[in-house]
């Protein structure tokens, strides 16, 4: 029975090929000499050999998820209970395609059909690949002149920046921004994001935030809020419950015309039905379907950003993770925005945060790709010693050669433009910056309004002097109730006739530190007293 993943995996170059074929035969025959070892049954996804060996080959993943993989938060899991026979038989495409290419070279050794049930003793020659975790692996398993997968390894990181740096001219597409525009309640948001400008203001008159600066916040808000939707698991298109990861699909052509490469299969364990999740990746598409995990979401709102005329960078992370970032004209900066968060201009939340060890970052806009990395870390030390997928000579050289093709045609004036940002961009990156308690490492110094905009003191509503005037109706009645909605986010004065008053902010005499979150993943809405630390 031929595989999908296979065929789009042997579409590869050979030499792209054959590095990913061995990564994914030894994970394949991990598992079958050792059935009862749970070690070699899970991959860590953000791991940079997963990550920038694997991700980027085409069909590398898809082949994961035909062997039987399901993709969790952080990893990649083969389930106890998944078909060993499954994987044995993807992986023995996968070595057929292999041996038929490297038949003529006799330095890289065959990789032969392997026995789910065969245990190979240490005193018999091995004639596929080794029985340990892959990760300890030595250099010295195939000769170096033949085959060296640090050098394919600088292959795919720098394949992956080309195709990036091409993927974002789709968001110029004038089509495709009034299709994203069609989509925003632009008045709205504007509407709202003038009433905190002007409410903010009065703290700090002489600020240069502008009106920009908000309604980037608002665009964040309604993007996380109302539009777009987080998927782990799909609802069963028959009855609706929870759906079970369970491997992956073939792409239609349909689905690759949209770019998805990857189809997931969710099962319904309660109607057996076959659910279909591709992940899309053209943003067209995306404004239909508005669900999907970080790759959609920042695919769609970086298209957002630039329909209400922002200027804005698509951000890859090789730690498996993608976010945007949009340049402030008031504070002459790139403000990290990250859609799947909520967040804006908290530079260390990934590092910090999340505790991620960040290697390369990089920014993809119309004009030029940056290497961001060190925006996003104040342990440039400790990121320097993980950069290890090729020469930082070579990066820059290969990041100058696709910036001067981009900008060869750009008016001189837009040339100077982006080297007086970029130039910025340097001081701050040579400034680590260290991580307020609280704040995740986001902006340390910058004004109190810019502090209110990004949420952090809750200044934006306090001291906002609103108080309710009985009414004659009340005064005769001697009544006043009122009601306040976490979830509709409005008061209800029952007392007067059930007027209702929206926006939790409008009804407040004066406050401190008080939010209200949204989490549309879980479905929950509340109000909640942030304490800062100082020091």
């Amino acid at each position: 029975m031929a595989s999908a993943a296979v065929a789009v995996l042997s579409e590869n170059p050979e030499t792209l090929f054959l590095d990913a074929s061995e990564l994914l035969l030894r994970y394949a025959d991990n598992i079958l000499r050792n059935p009862n070892e749970d070690k070699y049954k899970s991959i860590k996804i953000g791991n940079q050999t997963f990550s920038n060996r694997l991700m980027p080959v085409k069909g590398a993943v898809e082949c994961l998820f035909e062997m039987g993989f399901h993709e969790e938060e952080t990893h990649l899991v083969f389930p106890k209970n998944a078909s060993v026979q499954r994987l044995k038989r993807i992986r023995d495409l996968i070595a057929a395609e292999r041996n038929r290419r490297t038949a003529a070279d006799k330095s890289i050794p065959i990789s032969p059909p392997l026995s789910a049930s065969a245990h190979v003793q240490p005193s018999q020659p091995e004639t596929s690949f080794r029985a340990q975790p892959f990760f300890n692996e030595t250099s010295t398993q195939l000769p170096a002149q033949t085959f060296r997968p640090a050098d394919n390894s600088a292959r795919s990181l720098l394949a992956t920046l080309k195709t990036h740096f091409q993927q974002v001219l789709m968001y110029e597409d004038m089509r495709l921004q009034q299709k994203a525009l069609a989509c925003i309640p632009v008045e709205e948001l504007k509407k709202i994001a003038n009433e905190k400008l002007l409410c903010a203001a009065k703290l700090d008159p002489g600020s240069t935030i502008n009106l920009e600066d908000f309604l980037l916040l608002e665009l964040l808000r309604w993007f996380k809020e109302d539009f777009f939707q987080w998927i782990d698991s799909v609802l069963c298109s028959t009855c609706g419950q929870v759906t079970e990861s369970s491997g992956s699909l073939p792409p239609s052509s349909e689905d690759q015309r949209w770019g998805a490469e990857r189809v997931e299969n969710h099962l319904c364990r309660k109607c057996h039905t076959s659910n279909r999740f591709p992940r899309y990746n053209h943003a067209e598409k995306l404004l239909e379907t508005r669900r999907g995990r970080c790759g959609e979401w920042a695919n769609c709102f970086t298209l957002c950003c630039r329909a209400m005329e922002f200027e804005a960078r698509f951000v890859w992370c090789t730690t498996d993770h993608v976010w945007t970032e949009v340049y402030s004209t008031s504070q002459k900066r790139w403000l990290h925005c990250d859609p799947c968060e909520n967040v804006c201009d908290k530079p260390l939340l990934y590092e910090i945060g999340w505790g991620r060890k960040l290697s390369y970052i990089f920014a993809f806009s119309k004009d030029e790709v940056v290497d961001v990395s060190w925006r996003y870390s104040c342990k440039h030390t400790e990121l320097l010693t993980r950069r290890t997928q090729l020469g930082e000579g070579l990066l820059r050289q290969t990041i100058n050669k696709l910036n001067s093709e981009r900008k060869h045609f750009l008016p001189q004036e837009r040339k100077q433009e982006l080297l007086e940002r970029y130039i910025v961009e340097l001081v701050e990156f040579i400034s680590p910056k260290t991580p307020n308690p609280g704040e995740l490492g986001g902006r340390i110094s910058g004004s109190v309004l810019w502090k209110v905009t990004r949420g952090e003191t809750g200044a934006h509503a306090q001291n906002c002097g609103f108080s309710f005037l009985t009414t004659e109706k009340e005064k005769t009645a001697k009544l006043f109730h009122l009601k306040y909605s976490a979830a509709e986010n409005n008061y209800i004065r029952v007392s007067n006739d059930n007027e209702i008053i929206h926006n939790w902010e409008k009804g407040v005499w004066k406050m401190n530190s008080v939010f209200r979150k949204v989490e549309q993943d879980w479905k929950m809405v509340w109000l909640y007293v942030h304490c800062f630390l100082n020091g």
